[in-house]
C-alpha cells in the first residue's frame, strides 16, 4: 500500500548521500512545520507492498530538498496511526529505527527536545526532528507509557486519528461524544511530562473538552478553518479561538480539505492563514502542512496509486470526509523546495507584515514549545 502516512514513518538506515545545507543568510527566518515529514514520495509509485528496507523512502534528495527549501525543523509522525499491529510495540519499533538514524547521521539530523534546540539547529545548518505521535491509543489505559515515550523523545502526541478511540472522538466519529475519563487522565499526564497535546483530527466537543481540561497550552498541529470550508477535517472558530486564549497553537496545513472541491491552491493556504490570524491573533498561528517538501515529479502515475490508498482508507473506516481518489494530499502549486519561499510572498502580497511572516513560519512554534516543554 502507497501511504502518505507510512512515509512519515519510514526510519533507520543508511541515507544514500549527505546533503549539503545552503548557508543561512542572518535575516532568513526560521522554519517549522509543525507536522510534516521527510521522504521522497516519488520512490514509493508503482512500488507493490510495503516498502522493501525501512530507509526506502528516506533518501539524499528527500534530505536535500529539505535542506534547500530552508526548513528548520519538523515534526514527524512516527509509530502507530492506525491499522495492524500493535500500537505499543510498532511504536517503540519507531522510535528505535529513528534514533538509529539520528546516530547515524549527527552531521545533518538533530533531535529536537527543547524549544531552545529549534535555533540551534538552525545555526548548525542542520533539520531538527521532533518526535510525535499522531493517535494515543497506543497510551490507552497505561499512563505510565507516557513517561516512557517522553524518555524517548517524544514531544508530541495527538489525541485522537479519524475515528474514536479510549480517550475521545476523532473528526469523523459521528457521536461527538468529547472527551473521555480515560482522555482526561492522559492529558493530566501529558501536561505532568511537558509533552504538546495535539487535537488535529479531533471532533469538536473532544477539542474543547480538552482546551478546559489542560493545565498547558494545547496545539493543533495541522488543520484549517471551518468556517471557510465546512469539513470536519478543519475546526471552528470556537475552537481555534480556545486554542489561542490558552496560550497555544494552530498549524494551517496544505490539504485538500481547505476546499469545498477538493482542489486548493496556494491562495486558499493564504486564506485560511489570514482567517486563523483574525480568530487566534498573530501570535499563535503557523504552519503544519501535513507533507514533506519533495513534490510528486508525475502526477499521473502518483494518481493512480492514490486512488488505491483513498478506497483502502475508505474501506478501513480512517478516511475523512473530503479526499478523494481525485484529490492530492498537497497544494499542486506550493509543492517543492521553494513552497515556504513562494508561501511568503503570497503573505506580503496580502499585506501581511514582515515579522508576521517570521512568525508564522517558525517563530510562533518555538514560542509555543518554551510554554508547552518549558
Amino acid at each position: 500500500m502507497i501511504s502518505r502516512r507510512t512515509t512519515l514513518t519510514l526510519a533507520a538506515g543508511a541515507l544514500a548521500a549527505t546533503a549539503v545545507r545552503p548557508a543561512m543568510a542572518a535575516g532568513d527566518p526560521i522554519i517549522v512545520n509543525a507536522l510534516g515529514g521527510l521522504a521522497n514520495p516519488n520512490l514509493a509509485i508503482g512500488r507493490a507492498g510495503p516498502p522493501p528496507s525501512v530507509d526506502a523512502d528516506l533518501d539524499a534528495r528527500a534530505l536535500g530538498d529539505a535542506k534547500a527549501s530552508g526548513l528548520t525543523a519538523v515534526n514527524i509522525t512516527l509509530g502507530y496511526v492506525f491499522g495492524g499491529g500493535d500500537p505499543y510495540v510498532e511504536t517503540l519499533k519507531a522510535l528505535d529505527s529513528w534514533d538509529a538514524i539520528l546516530a547515524a547521521h549527527p552531521a545533518d539530523l538533530t533531535r529536537i527536545t527543547k524549544a531552545a534546540d529549534v535555533a540551534k539547529a538552525r545555526a548548525s545548518g542542520k533539520i531538527g526532528l521532533i518526535y510525535g505521535l499522531q493517535n494515543a491509543v497506543q497510551v490507552g489505559e497505561h499512563l505510565e507509557r507516557v513517561d516512557e515515550f517522553a524518555g524517548r523523545g517524544v514531544r508530541v502526541i495527538q489525541l485522537t486519528y479519524n475515528p474514536q478511540n479510549i480517550l475521545g472522538d476523532g473528526a469523523m466519529a459521528p457521536a461527538n461524544r468529547g472527551l473521555t475519563e480515560q482522555g482526561r487522565k492522559v492529558v493530566a499526564k501529558l501536561n505532568e511530562a511537558r509533552v504538546m497535546v495535539d487535537l488535529s483530527h479531533s471532533g469538536e466537543r473532544t477539542c474543547l473538552d480538552v482546551i478546559a481540561a489542560s493545565k498547558a497550552p494545547i496545539s493543533i498541529n495541522h488543520t484549517g478553518c471551518r468556517a471557510l470550508t465546512d469539513l470536519p477535517r478543519n475546526k471552528t472558530d470556537a475552537e481555534l479561538r480556545g486554542v489561542a486564549e490558552q496560550g497555544g497553537f494552530v498549524g494551517i496545513y496544505f490539504m485538500p480539505f481547505l476546499t469545498l472541491d477538493g482542489h486548493p491552491k496556494a491562495a486558499d493556504v493564504v486564506d485560511h492563514i489570514a482567517h486563523a490570524l483574525k480568530v487566534c491573533g498573530e501570535d499563535h498561528v503557523g504552519i503544519g502542512t501535513d507533507g514533506s517538501v519533495t513534490g510528486i515529479d508525475d502526477l499521473a502515475a502518483y494518481q493512480g496509486a492514490l486512488e488505491k490508498e483513498i478506497a483502502e482508507r475508505q474501506a478501513a473506516g480512517i478516511g475523512a470526509k473530503g479526499e478523494r481518489a481525485d484529490t492530492y494530499p498537497f497544494v499542486v502549486d506550493l509543492r517543492g523546495v521553494d513552497q515556504f519561499r513562494k508561501l511568503a510572498r503570497l503573505l506580503a502580497a496580502r499585506g501581511v507584515k514582515p515579522r508576521v511572516i517570521d512568525k508564522i513560519l517558525g517563530s510562533n512554534f518555538v514560542d509555543y514549545a518554551a510554554r508547552a516543554w518549558g
